[in-house]
């Protein structure tokens, strides 16, 4: 029996089986960031310009500006649609039902079939400047924050741990699905990653968030990576000693 008769990828099956897209609707912002995306799973994000996607409409690249003022606005504006997405997902929750793993592993399923679906426009997720640039991809926004956090928190984490696992599940999230994505033909290489924001966004409805911005805005890189480095090791020399009493 093969691995992948034992571990079937739910995910990848879950994106093969989408059904085509729509027939064609009139000009809109909605389709034209629609056909942005399709764009991009193509042909790949370097070859995204206003006159091709132009073409790909049947329309004067002129007439696209209507909607979209810029192509960074293009590109905001398909990094939203791609985080839509995740939030629609049939499995991924609001809050915790059946405790905060099933939880968290509804949410990393849900992100990485938006991956598996668009891989090539993925690095956007990681690349374009997030509402708040203290959030990490790929939970860039302030809603998905805002229900993370406070969902681990209603599950007993403190303030200190629902941050801490933040700042590691999106880590893991992040530095996985890049590198699976790439292996689809993503673009990885230097991501455009833009300068911070200078300006604060709104949290008023967003109150963890709000509450807990300092300890997420700290730079801890550093000390994620040999925590994580070091779990690593400690699950091969668990794997080496299993195999060593057989």
């Amino acid at each position: 029996m093969s691995e992948e008769d034992v571990y079937p990828d739910a995910d990848r099956a879950a994106v093969d089986d989408e059904p085509a897209p729509s027939e064609r609707v009139p000009l809109s912002r909605e389709r034209i960031v629609s056909a942005a995306l399709d764009f991009i799973d193509a042909n790949g994000l370097p070859g995204l310009t206003m006159r091709r996607l132009g073409e790909q409409l049947g329309v004067e690249a002129m007439s696209l500006y209507r909607y979209v003022p810029s192509k960074e606005d293009l590109l905001d504006a398909v990094v939203e649609s791609l985080v839509a997405d995740v939030r629609s997902d049939d499995v991924v929750l609001g809050a915790p039902r059946d405790g905060w793993q099933d939880f968290l592993q509804r949410l990393a399923h849900g992100v990485r079939r938006m991956a598996l679906a668009h891989p090539k426009a993925f690095p956007l997720v990681a690349s374009r400047p997030a509402e708040a640039p203290w959030l990490r991809p790929p939970l860039r926004s302030l809603e998905m924050v805002e229900t993370f956090l406070s969902g681990l928190i209603e599950e007993g984490f403190s303030d200190e741990a629902a941050v801490d696992g933040y700042r590691a599940y999106t880590s893991f999230l992040l530095g996985h699905l890049l590198l699976e994505v790439a292996v689809h033909g993503a673009d990885v290489g230097p991501l455009d990653v833009l300068d911070d924001q200078t300006g604060e966004p709104g949290t008023s409805h967003h109150p963890t968030v709000a509450r807990l911005r300092d300890p997420l805005s700290q730079d801890r890189s550093a000390v994620e990576f040999e925590e994580a480095l070091e779990a690593l090791l400690d699950r091969m020399t668990v794997s080496r000693n299993e195999h060593l009493a057989d």
